[in-house]
């Protein structure tokens, strides 16, 4: 602990710069602070059939590791356990039945256990896709079946809503505002984009710059304690 209260801020500017270098690398990820922000979102190809990106002012719907409702653009999903999960393993939530509540999305159970769900991928209009595949018992001919696991949901907020993060990734709105929710391509949301990985609105270059900034001012600082520190024990030195 800093007897010096401005060291431990300063050392406490450090930890949130490298939160946002760190957040740079997440797709969809926000920064702490503004001023390391990119101008307009962008997204890159990727041979992933899961990964996608969300329409512009619009999040998937997950939970935040205390497993509270919580919002991310982060589209790199991926299947674990069954379950359609994000970068950080958050649950998707969407709809499995018309007119259902939202749940987490996952394949079947039962096609799971036995290795019959192969080839899943997240189309535009947000459905959960995967082939089944059985052995016909009368010819012995190996069939290929398309399933719909679920749809991905879609929410958004009114335009200037900030929402809080700690991750810069998963986010909250304020209390007591209720989101609009919808499905991609439902009249009210964009259809999301496939095989799309959307990058950081994080600028790494401006935010390393920062965080060196921050190391530099915590050096100066500390060197200012410790020549403060040393011409204090000469003058107690002289009075002795």
């Amino acid at each position: 602990m800093f007897l010096n209260p401005d060291l431990g801020a300063a050392l406490d500017r450090i930890v949130e710069r490298a939160g946002d270098v760190r957040r740079a690398y997440i797709s969809g990820a926000v920064p702490a602070h503004d001023d390391v922000a990119t101008a307009s979102s962008a997204s890159d190809f990727t041979l992933d059939p899961l990964a996608v990106t969300p329409p512009e002012g619009a999040y998937f719907v997950t939970t935040d590791e205390r497993g509270r409702t919580a919002y991310t653009r982060d589209g790199s999903f991926a299947l674990r356990n069954g379950g359609l999960v994000d970068s950080s393993g958050q649950p998707i939530f969407g709809r499995t039945s018309p007119g259902g509540p939202l749940e987490a999305l996952r394949i079947d159970a039962v096609d799971r256990a036995l290795g019959r769900a192969s080839e899943a991928a997240v189309e535009p209009d947000g459905s959960l896709v995967y082939r089944r595949y059985a052995v016909d018992p009368r010819t012995g001919a190996r069939e290929a079946q398309r399933i719909v696991a679920g749809r991905v949901a879609l929410a958004r907020f009114p335009a200037g809503t900030r929402l809080e993060s700690s991750d810069g990734s998963h986010a909250s709105p304020p209390a007591g505002l209720v989101p609009e929710e919808g499905f991609p391509g439902d009249g009210r949301f964009a259809r999301i984009a496939p095989m799309r990985r959307e990058r950081s609105r994080i600028d790494l270059d401006e935010s390393l710059a920062r965080l060196k900034d921050a190391y530099l001012a915590f050096d100066a600082l500390r060197a200012a304690e410790m020549a403060k520190s040393h011409t204090g024990k000469t003058a107690m030195d002289l009075l002795k």
